[in-house]
């Protein structure tokens, strides 16, 4: 089991695109990925899961990852959050 804590940097949140991006992800693994906020456990995979967790701009989640490429998984979820440039889900405000 591999874990990592990772911050919800963008201004906007997880929202209903931004949890599609992070199930896909997920679904490239065999490992099971979980996140974690204040009490509340979202499997990495669906959705509506991620979306409860109302991770708002700042919130701490934990992501755990136990399986056969666990490490890879971290990996690629650590990369996906510390990226800034969410360009697929950001919306033009000008």
């Amino acid at each position: 089991m591999k874990t990592t804590v990772v911050t919800v940097q963008w201004e906007d949140g997880i929202h209903l695109r931004r949890a599609g991006n992070i199930a896909q992800l997920a679904a490239r693994f065999r490992s099971s990925i979980l996140c974690r906020l204040e009490g509340k456990v979202a499997d990495a995979r669906s959705i509506i899961s991620v979306l409860i967790l109302c991770a708002g701009l700042g919130a701490t989640l934990e992501i755990e990852a136990s399986g056969p490429d666990e490490r890879e998984a971290i990996q690629a979820i650590d990369a996906f959050f510390s990226s800034s440039d969410d360009s697929s889900t950001q919306i033009d405000r000008s």
